[in-house]
């Protein structure tokens, strides 16, 4: 959600910082997400269970980024023209 903000400029451009309750609001989100799924008490209220493979869950995840800041720099570098991304 943070990375998406812009369509040119990149997150680290804008910064972490730049819109502080979104910032907030992926971070409380972050928090009672993972509350619900590691809180032993949760886990029954809610019918989950803790991830096993929690750092692949993150690593995938964080190829978005990946792709979207990769976009952000082709669409720089072509001056504006439409990106390889978004045309598949």
């Amino acid at each position: 959600m943070l990375a998406i903000r812009s369509e040119r400029h990149s997150l680290f451009t804008q910064g972490l910082l730049s819109n502080k309750a979104l910032f907030g609001a992926v971070g409380l989100t972050l928090v009672l997400q993972l509350a619900t799924i590691y809180v032993p008490a949760l886990n029954s209220v809610f019918k989950t269970a803790p991830l096993s493979a929690l750092a692949l869950a993150v690593a995938i995840a964080g190829l978005v980024l990946v792709a979207v800041e990769i976009e952000r720099w082709t669409k720089r570098r072509r001056g504006g023209r439409e990106s390889l991304v978004a045309t598949l």
